[in-house]
């Protein structure tokens, strides 16, 4: 069931979409003018709003104006029994849904209802999708550790400069990649992650520049690369430390000449990426062991950003817990439980060896196992 507003100075149009509207189950809500139907709209939800356009007061036009420029989302259907193809192109233009010609007709009118309705709930769910998405890359914390990142992050992303990103396991090197990607001018390019650890040696040539057919035996059709797929946008080379020294001459050739070449193949294809790479190795060290080139080094710590490890950041511990009781009991969709000041007190003075990554799984196992509020005696029995 929807509710829709029904915007017509003539009763007995008002009462005929009425009785159609409610004969389909949906809740409706009627005005006589535009100013009374924008009283309505900003003080209620609507999923739909039909208006007149030749009204007292205030006109159809004038109401879809005044309702675009108060960022009212509803779908607006426009209804007139004086249309032309004029006004029904001018009001398309000013952000109207449709415009549908009086008398109306029952079946234009109910798909019209039924594309809107469609639309919205697309709109509502992407705006959803978008509020998971942005909330999964928050940089949550106030301590002069995490602000120094945050504020480095600020300060590169808008260029086109490549990072070296450092920091041990679970400390959010790649939220900083994510949050250097949403701040750059290639947001709206694609962004391609890469776990170069999780990638066989012998396979992360292939995964990285792509194949031609025949190239290898399992080779059975072409296969593009994540650097093409990252063409004009952003690649993150996630754990580079365990890149094997082949890939990495070609990922240098990338770096100097913006080509690369396919596996099994001599041509050279022009690619525009942007490259941030992460490790939590200390690559000074592979160098000196010879596991990792030193002039890849140099071309990938153009700018350097470290994470800290939860150790260096432990007055944050408060914010992230809390964040993350919020998150995880949303997602779970259940009550959001509370915790002891006792408790938070009792998780700070722990050792995180597994940093960000070990806090958030010690507040899932309390959300899921402890009471509410979570107590001392959960944080001693669990976590």
């Amino acid at each position: 069931m929807a509710k829709i507003l029904v915007v017509d100075d003539e009763r007995s149009i008002r009462n005929t979409l009425k009785d159609i509207l409610e004969f389909e189950k949906h809740q409706v809500t009627l005005a006589e003018n535009g100013k009374e139907g924008l009283e309505l709209a900003e003080n209620n939800f609507f999923d739909l709003i039909f208006s007149d356009i030749r009204m007292p007061e205030m006109d159809g036009v004038e109401l879809l104006t005044a309702l675009k420029e108060k960022e009212i989302e509803a779908p607006v259907v426009m209804i007139s029994g004086h249309g032309t193809i004029d006004t029904a192109v001018d009001c398309i233009k000013k952000g109207a849904f449709d415009f549908i010609e009086k008398p109306v007709d029952l079946n234009r009118l109910l798909i019209t209802i039924k594309n809107a309705l469609d639309k919205s709930t697309l709109v509502a769910e992407t705006k959803t999708l978008k509020r998971k998405v942005a909330g999964r890359y928050q940089m949550i914390g106030e301590t002069p550790a995490i602000q120094k990142v945050r504020d480095l992050i600020d300060r590169v992303a808008p260029t086109e400069a490549r990072v070296l990103i450092t920091g041990s396991n679970g400390t959010g090197k790649e939220i900083v990649a994510r949050l250097l990607y949403e701040q750059s001018n290639r947001s709206g390019a694609p962004f391609v992650e890469v776990n170069c650890a999780a990638i066989p040696s012998e396979l992360i040539e292939s995964e990285l520049f792509g194949h031609e057919k025949g190239a290898f035996t399992s080779a059975v059709k072409q296969r593009i690369g994540k650097f093409e797929q990252a063409d004009g946008g952003t690649i993150f080379l996630d754990e580079i430390g365990d890149m094997s020294l082949s890939a990495q001459t070609k990922v240098l050739r990338v770096l100097q000449e913006n080509k690369l070449s396919r596996v099994g193949s001599d041509k050279s294809i022009k690619v525009d990426v942007r490259v941030f790479a992460a490790t939590n190795k200390n690559l000074q060290e592979e160098i000196a062991k010879g596991n990792f080139r030193e002039d890849l080094f140099h071309r990938l710590n153009v700018i350097p950003i470290h994470v800290p490890d939860l150790e260096e950041r432990k007055d944050d511990i408060p914010l992230l817990v809390n964040y993350f009781i919020e998150q995880i009991c949303s997602e779970q969709g259940t009550q959001i439980k509370q915790i002891d000041k006792t408790a938070i007190t009792l998780l700070q003075q722990k050792t995180w060896n597994g940093n960000i990554r070990e806090l958030r799984n010690v507040v899932e196992r309390l959300i899921i196992l402890g009471e509410n509020p979570i107590s001392k005696n959960d944080v001693e029995q669990f976590a």
